[in-house]
């Protein structure tokens, strides 16, 4: 079970989720987008929230509201950090994080700390978390399915922009072919030129000749 929330709407169309329990989030951190930036609370057990950016935003792109929407969502789904202030909340890009046969379900690392960053919750607004509870919607999906169909559409634009690609290279090899083609048929025709005004001078008298042989 995955649940799914609305951010605010003036922080933009934004979807906030997180599993059930560790096994959903063993499956989130399995089958997670790019665009993905995953919370946690620091040192406490907590769920794992995700807020699902647009494609080719980055985590410097989580507006403000849109940051305390995830901050409060996981504070508030966090036994220990629910009851107390003051809490530290970390959060990084889906594709940072760390699984290693090691770990338990649910267990994550990063591959890079200092891709991981820190934010203070002072305290939990409950308007905040009750609006959120408010679009709340659970459904059971199949995040692998999900995740290949995303991978096989991405595979395919690749494909596509290469036979643009392809394409352009193309047309573009065959006007520099013509445009060749053009110079070489203009040298030519100086050349005959040229030639032909040899040809008339040196079959031509010229006037001081022909006087020459009147004389």
């Amino acid at each position: 079970m995955v649940f799914y929330f609305k951010a605010r709407p003036e922080a933009g169309d934004y979807t906030i989720f997180m599993g059930l329990d560790k096994f959903e989030n063993e499956e989130l951190i399995k089958y997670g987008f790019p665009e993905d930036i995953w919370f946690h609370v620091d040192k406490m057990s907590s769920a794992h929230v995700y807020v699902r950016l647009r494609k080719g935003q980055t985590i410097d792109d989580i507006s403000e509201g849109l940051l305390e929407d995830c901050i409060q969502l996981v504070k508030a789904n966090s036994i220990q950090g629910n009851k107390v202030n003051n809490i530290d909340v970390v959060y990084t890009p889906w594709q940072n994080l760390k699984k290693t046969p090691s770990m338990d379900v649910g267990q994550v690392g990063f591959h890079n700390n200092k891709a991981v960053r820190t934010v203070r919750v002072e305290k939990r607004i409950n308007e905040i978390v009750n609006r959120l509870n408010r679009t709340k919607v659970e459904r059971k999906p199949d995040l692998k399915a999900e995740r290949e169909a995303v991978n096989a559409a991405e595979r395919a634009e690749r494909k596509q922009l290469l036979r643009d690609k392809k394409r352009r290279e193309e047309m573009e090899r065959l006007e520099k072919e013509r445009q060749a083609e053009v110079r070489s048929y203009k040298n030519l025709m100086v050349a005959d030129k040229m030639t032909s005004n040899k040809e008339i001078a040196s079959t031509h008298k010229s006037l001081q000749e022909l006087e020459e042989d009147f004389m």
